[in-house]
């Protein structure tokens, strides 16, 4: 019985979205690049930008969908048939011959795209009167399809091309997020689908987060049975929306803290940090055409009548968790989730407060724990 689960299903069931997204992205991208094509006066649709139209719309992750391997992988191996049917000659072999020169042809240019498999055959079973209108079909066609591809994707918050050269971080700079600093070094990632011969089926920009995905379950691991109820900050320094802003900034200075809840009663209405005020500032600076310093100055002079006050500045990011959430959970949410504090609320009201002193603490403390 072992031996037939192979035949089975080798991929995850979908979800209704996938299945709607890849199916109506791919007829809407088919349809845009034929009437585009038509209206330029080239041939229209070919048969392989229906496989084209799988991998952009179904799998935009796939190496194999990348924009330069749809354009490339179709044009060059639409080429590379176009060549060996002038030079062989006419025979059974010449459309496989010329199919598996394509083949190595984008295999060489890092463009290796199935369909281009198929495009190769279509020509070289049936040649095409002339040459340029048929790479110019291919070219432009399999580039609307991509053009289209990368708005549909977008517009489902999926990205794609998937792989490009470093992006800029959430701060402006190249550096990769903190949880991806530490681990296996990229180089590294591509000579292991080198020697595992899987660099065609998957990218290191791929592999690089299913890596970092399971590193940071196992760090969840290592904090199982510790909650944010554990790990929390209890006797907590608030304020009401209607502390000036003034008081607010003496208690950052005075007390050292990095954020400070905002409550009304019990209940937890968001938290301020320390980057508010500045910003407010900032704000305030190009407003009013002031320097920065005067315009932070008159943000916390709390003699005017005027003066913002906490409720003004203050954050409600969503970002809450209860007592009895898993510390596991909060490392996404202070690692990489632009979050600096997690409040940790019972129904409406502010028990506690998890910052990532707090979680970094803890899991210093349980590798301690485990290392002695």
């Amino acid at each position: 019985m072992t031996g037939w689960r192979g035949l089975a299903p080798a991929m995850a069931g979908p979800k209704a979205v996938d299945l709607a997204r890849a199916g109506i992205g791919a007829a809407l991208g088919l349809l845009g690049a034929g009437l585009i094509l038509q209206a330029v006066g080239l041939a229209g649709l070919i048969a392989p930008f229906g496989a084209s139209a799988v991998l952009v719309y179904a799998v935009p992750n796939s190496p194999l969908a990348q924009p330069w391997s749809v354009v490339v992988g179709n044009t060059g191996a639409a080429l590379v048939a176009l060549v060996a049917l002038a030079v062989l000659p006419p025979a059974g072999w010449t459309a496989p011959l010329a199919v598996g020169l394509a083949i190595a042809a984008m295999l060489a240019l890092r463009a290796l795209h199935p369909p281009g498999g198929a495009v190769a055959l279509l020509l070289a079973l049936a040649p095409p009167d002339r040459w340029d209108l048929a790479l110019a079909t291919i070219a432009a066609g399999s580039g609307l399809l991509v053009g289209i591809g990368i708005l549909w994707n977008r517009a489902f918050g999926r990205a794609y091309p998937f792989r490009q050269p470093a992006q800029p971080g959430p701060h402006g700079t190249t550096d990769p997020m903190p949880q991806a600093r530490i681990g296996v070094d990229p180089a590294d990632l591509a000579t292991i689908l080198d020697t595992y011969r899987q660099s065609a089926n998957l990218g290191v920009a791929d592999l690089a987060r299913l890596v970092g995905a399971v590193e940071q379950a196992a760090a969840a691991r290592q904090m199982e049975g510790f909650t944010a109820a554990d790990i929390m900050s209890r006797d907590l320094v608030t304020v009401s929306p209607d502390t000036a802003l003034g008081s607010v900034a003496e208690l950052f200075r005075s007390r050292g803290f990095s954020s400070i809840p905002v409550v009304e009663g019990d209940r937890l209405l968001g938290l301020i940090f320390q980057i508010d005020l500045i910003r407010r500032a900032r704000e305030d600076a190009f407003r009013k055409h002031h320097s920065l310093l005067a315009a932070l100055m008159r943000l916390i002079d709390d003699h005017r009548a005027t003066a913002p006050r906490a409720g003004d500045i203050l954050q409600d990011f969503g970002a809450r968790v209860a007592p009895e959430t898993p510390v596991g959970t909060l490392l996404p949410l202070l690692s990489d989730g632009g979050a600096e504090a997690v409040p940790v609320v019972s129904g409406q009201r502010i028990v506690g407060i998890v910052t990532r002193t707090d979680l970094v603490s803890a899991l210093a403390r349980r590798l301690a724990q485990a290392t002695g």
